[in-house]
């Protein structure tokens, strides 16, 4: 009897260290408001800035041969038929297409260019970071109004171990220049479907998903 008792002590102190053990990253109590509609108006504000290896389309309007796709360079500089190095990462298209004007002017009287991003990656500073136990961990580039929700379909949810309500979110506050930590409850968004996880991203967001202890 007294072993008996003795073996329930030990598998009863087992579970309590595993319990524990699968709780031993604690909560931050930092919670972000759920994502909300958002107009076009909203939407048609943002502006999306050119990072390394964006793939642009620009046109010279009655000087196609000045134009073309080009791909950013890892170093952020673009080259064109006439204009050997120009700096494109860090600026908006519109900012870029000026700069182009402006270098141009020097052979091409009044130039009128116009810059497309046709496929983009962005700088680490717009784009969405997911580590941990999902899918497919992966950097995303950040769109306007992006959700938790739709980054979690982009990396193909979580991992069979993941323990999706203990992940972080990593945000720098660009105003404090402080980083901090917010509590996620992915789980809950992606299989019992509850709208109040889903929260709104922001540019250079950071997402870490644990693995469950058991």
């Amino acid at each position: 009897m007294r072993v008996h008792m003795i073996k329930l002590a030990l598998a009863a102190g087992a579970s309590t260290a595993a319990l524990t053990g699968c709780a031993s990253t604690p909560s931050t109590g930092n919670r972000l408001p759920p994502a909300t509609f958002v107009g076009s108006d909203d939407i048609s504000g943002e502006k999306y800035i050119i990072g390394p290896l964006d793939s642009l389309n620009i046109f010279v309007w009655r000087n196609t041969d000045l134009g073309g796709k080009v791909q950013v360079r890892p170093d952020g500089m673009i080259t064109t038929p006439l204009i050997s190095d120009l700096q494109a990462a860090g600026k908006t298209p519109a900012e870029l297409a000026e700069d182009l004007r402006l270098a141009l002017t020097k052979y091409v009287e009044d130039p009128r260019v116009s810059v497309m991003v046709d496929s983009f990656q962005g700088t680490f500073g717009q784009q969405i970071r997911i580590v941990g136990a999902t899918a497919k961990p992966a950097s995303l580039p950040y769109r306007a109004n992006m959700t938790l929700l739709d980054a979690m379909i982009e990396v193909g949810g979580l991992s069979e171990y993941a323990a999706g309500d203990r992940a972080r979110l990593i945000r720098h506050d660009k105003g404090s220049g402080a980083q901090k930590e917010y509590d996620l409850k992915i789980a809950r968004l992606l299989k019992k479907g509850d709208t109040a996880a889903n929260v709104r991203l922001e540019p250079g967001d950071v997402i870490i998903i644990p693995e469950s202890m058991f």
